[in-house]
């Protein structure tokens, strides 16, 4: 058999085993994609401390009550439950625009655990985020799943998926609790609504909800 035709072989074993994970991303891709876009057109309004003020700005205002509310519940009773809904939708308004990167952890069916499949893509994501440019910002894990199964069960496995990933995070890179929030969605926002059983719908999107 030649070199070719040994690398369709293996092409066609693969997919049709399940296919092996794709590689993923590493620490400076993570970096990269959830540094501060920074608009230089835009004058950055600075209080008295030196620190950027927020009071006057309605929006920030908003976002920091949410993401205080999240923050609460997260470090108060490790969010066991997902959030409700309205929080949900406030948290889907709120990463609109803001850095963020969607990773590839690979769970096992109906597991929340973090295994072999899973820890590659999570320690390139502890890595990024204890690097100088992000340490210390605030960062929202949401999980996503495909369509397949019911609402609930979808919503809440996609919670607890985060949920592990974060609890790694701060055991594995000692990250402060009080900078990783998480949210399941579970398939309320596809990323391909066009192909809702893809796989690439099952995913953790990291965003940087620093202010």
């Amino acid at each position: 058999m030649t070199r070719f035709t040994t690398l369709i072989a293996a092409a066609a074993f693969a997919l049709f085993a399940g296919a092996a994970p794709a590689l993923a991303q590493s620490s400076n891709q993570i970096e990269e994609a959830l540094k501060p876009k920074v608009d230089p057109t835009k004058p950055v309004t600075r209080s008295l401390g030196g620190t950027r003020s927020i009071g006057a700005d309605p929006k920030a205002a908003a976002e920091k009550q949410v993401l205080d509310r999240a923050r609460t519940r997260a470090i108060s009773i490790e969010a066991v439950q997902p959030a409700a809904k309205e929080e949900r939708e406030q948290i889907a308004e709120i990463v609109k625009g803001k850095p963020k990167i969607d990773l590839e952890i690979y769970f096992d069916y109906n597991s929340d655990a973090i295994g072999p499949k899973a820890v590659v893509a999570v320690n390139a994501l502890g890595e990024a985020l204890i690097k100088p440019g992000l340490k210390g910002g605030t960062f929202v894990l949401n999980g996503h799943t495909d369509a397949a199964g019911s609402a609930e069960y979808n919503l809440g496995l996609s919670h607890r998926r985060a949920q592990s990933v974060r609890r790694y995070l701060i055991e594995t890179y000692k990250i402060a609790p009080d900078t990783l929030l998480v949210a399941g969605f579970g398939k309320e926002r596809l990323k391909l609504p066009g192909q809702p059983l893809s796989g690439e719908n099952r995913r953790v999107e990291v965003v940087n909800a620093t202010q």
